[in-house]
């Protein structure tokens, strides 16, 4: 297949496997990367020592062109985004945030920049900060997406912008692709559809459960974290967004998210207080937070105090690190009795794990045929 994207990206088929957080790690980019579509590194759960780790692993799993997320409101990101710049990364998929000097630093390089977005706003914004591409998240789609569907999303977008789009949220076919590309793509994402193939490290469990709901059992909600969320039905799920903030609670689960992304907690609190980075300063710690003078435990205390008083920081935080932990139970060990799983309204039309190879070749096949088959009905 030849569209602008497989151009762009230098790949065969525009299929993208979005950066999804314990989901697209370097065996599964590279096993879609192997069979002629393009993954995403999800950064979001790494420290930069570890991303650089996981990039040089998908260099030596595949030789074919490859992506790394940075989802700039997130601690660590910017950091993580850079580290992608210095190994030279292919692609560099950017969202929640503003780039211009990160695309500055991939296109001195050659490399390119794709920007997730959910308004025709945020599109028009991507597309002026120099973004060689967009990644359109429909309302069908698992985690954070837009409020507006992708059947009326993508062509929206279209009409408003010059560069190519991919389309996100409720594609998991051929029947999707076409659909999205006779709204105005040049590309589609699959993230729910590949991560239920045997090379996705999604537990079975979690697998399993998806493949036995239907397209109504998940949750659209901005009370699971800071942001509207598409999550499984799942009774836990119910409850988390039955609970919604707990900041006390969210604050104490901050320091474990601190430790694995190798980040002092002053440091993770001050980005998430100073929000997206990257356009103010090189670095996030340089962000200006007072705090109180003196030891280290009452500089925190007297910190973790500033957020409950500042409510709209210590919620954020506190559903950023609840979402973390229980996310990661759910993704990794299958415990949906307590974990809360990420997943698109397009699991309703899921029903087999086969391996990515099939899942990519069959949904070209399809393409094909609705093409042809299209041709014949309008002649």
């Amino acid at each position: 297949m030849k569209t602008k994207i497989t151009k762009l990206f230098g790949i065969e088929y525009p299929i993208i496997l979005p950066g999804m957080s314990w989901i697209s790690v370097p065996e599964l980019v590279a096993a879609v990367c192997n069979a002629g579509g393009i993954g995403y590194l999800a950064t979001g759960p790494l420290s930069p020592d570890k991303t650089r780790q996981s990039i040089r692993r998908i260099r030596e799993l595949t030789d074919k062109p490859f992506g790394v997320g940075a989802t700039l409101l997130m601690p660590g990101a910017y950091e993580n985004a850079l580290v992608a710049i210095e190994e030279k990364v292919p692609v560099l998929n950017i969202s929640l945030g503003k780039g211009e000097n990160l695309i500055k630093k991939v296109h001195a390089y050659n490399g390119k920049v794709i920007s997730t977005v959910t308004t025709v706003a945020h599109a028009l914004a991507a597309e002026k900060s120099g973004a060689d591409a967009l990644q359109v998240t429909g309302y069908e789609a698992a985690a954070h997406a837009s409020q507006v569907t992708t059947m009326v999303l993508v062509p929206a977008i279209a009409d408003a912008v010059k560069i190519p789009i991919v389309a996100i949220g409720g594609i998991a076919d051929g029947r999707g692709m076409a659909a999205a590309f006779a709204l105005g793509a040049e590309g589609v994402g699959m993230g729910t559809r590949l991560s239920i193939t045997k090379e996705s490290p999604v537990h079975d469990i979690s697998k399993k459960k998806q493949l036995e709901c239907g397209a109504e059992d998940t949750i659209y909600s901005n009370r699971f974290d800071a942001l509207y969320c598409r999550i499984l039905k799942t009774p836990s799920a119910e409850k988390a967004v039955k609970r919604g903030r707990n900041i006390p609670k969210g604050i104490m689960a901050s320091f474990a998210i601190a430790k694995s992304l190798n980040l002092p907690w002053m440091k993770l609190a001050t980005s998430i207080l100073s929000g997206p980075q990257g356009e103010k300063s090189e670095r996030p710690d340089n962000a200006a937070v007072k705090t109180n003078t003196g030891s280290k435990t009452n500089k925190n205390k007297s910190f973790v105090s500033a957020m409950i008083k500042n409510s709209k920081s210590g919620m954020n935080l506190a559903h950023m690190a609840q979402a973390y932990e229980v996310i990661k139970k759910a993704t990794e060990e299958g415990d949906l009795e307590k974990g809360v799983y990420l997943s698109g309204q397009v699991q309703g039309i899921i029903h087999d794990i086969p391996t990515v190879a099939e899942v990519i070749h069959r949904t070209v096949e399809e393409y094909n045929k609705i093409q042809r088959d299209m041709a014949g009905k309008t002649a």
